[in-house]
């Protein structure tokens, strides 16, 4: 023992650290090779369908008379629109497909680096799975469960916020919370003003 008190459950397993996925980061070839595949099939399952469907109904929404379309290039402008959000929307959500192919891979930095972001959001708070960078030279103690004293600190630094009633309908006969004071000013039949 070297006099500091360790606080690690004897059979807990200790995370690797999360790899550095910056702007710079090179990817292998495996992972080249699942982003062409994430890009072919977000493009051809979800945004050609998607960007087709949105045209078709903008399409039929403009000859039934509920969208105009516009009087000097008809309805291009629209269908553009709808051609354009299917395809962004097709792409979106296959985010989380693709995800799931990376999170797969064996060797994959990036895909550790996914199934780690997923590990750490699942901790409770006071836990971590990695130090910080600033931390490192405080202590080599476990950085994976922080004192209850510590927990409260992280509460109170939290701002605390007083929900205000609100009301749905703001005629007069309702609070709305608001507070605010404002001088109230009288005149009387001679044009006379005063506050109140």
């Amino acid at each position: 023992m070297n006099g500091r008190a360790d606080f690690r459950e004897p059979n807990a397993e200790v995370p690797r650290p999360i790899p550095h996925i910056g702007a710079d980061y090179i990817p292998t070839e495996e992972e080249r090779r699942v982003f062409a595949e994430c890009n072919d099939e977000s493009f051809w399952f979800r945004s050609v369908p998607l960007a087709a469907t949105s045209m078709l109904i903008t399409q039929g929404l403009i000859s039934k008379g509920i969208l105009s379309s516009h009087p000097k290039y008809g309805s291009i402008p629209k269908l553009i629109f709808a051609c354009i959000m299917g395809y962004f929307a097709g792409k979106l959500s296959y985010v989380k497909t693709c995800q799931e192919k990376f999170k797969n891979l064996e060797n994959s930095p990036l895909g550790e680096a996914l199934r780690s972001g997923q590990a750490r959001r699942s901790l409770p708070p006071g836990h971590y799975s990695q130090k910080s960078k600033y931390d490192s030279n405080v202590s080599d103690q476990s950085s994976f469960v922080t004192s209850p004293a510590a927990d409260n600190i992280e509460k109170e630094m939290i701002p605390r916020y007083e929900p205000i009633p609100f009301s749905a309908s703001m005629n007069e006969s309702t609070p709305t919370g608001i507070t605010d004071h404002i001088a109230q000013v009288k005149v009387n039949k001679y044009g006379d003003t005063w506050d109140e």
